[in-house]
């Protein structure tokens, strides 16, 4: 996997200066304050506020499915 800190998807790859930032369109966090930067077209997300809006869907029903819970398991380090 690349260690490059934003993850360009959706749009053609362009070449991006090392030194260019880019925001969070969530929580306005530039890409040097994050892990990693998922970047679509026209908007851009980091690993925080993704971790947010997952939990958020998975948990919004209160039961995760079985599927679910595995993968928050996993995330969390309570594999089986």
């Amino acid at each position: 996997m690349s260690d490059d800190k934003v993850v360009q998807l959706g749009a053609k790859k362009r070449e991006q200066d090392k030194e260019e930032l880019v925001y969070c369109s969530f929580c306005g966090r530039p890409n040097t304050q994050v892990i990693k930067m998922i970047q679509g077209p026209g908007v851009n997300i980091c690993s925080e506020c993704t971790m947010i809006a997952v939990q958020y869907l998975i948990l919004n029903d209160k039961m995760p499915s079985a599927e679910a819970q595995a993968i928050l398991d996993a995330f969390w380090g309570k594999a089986k």
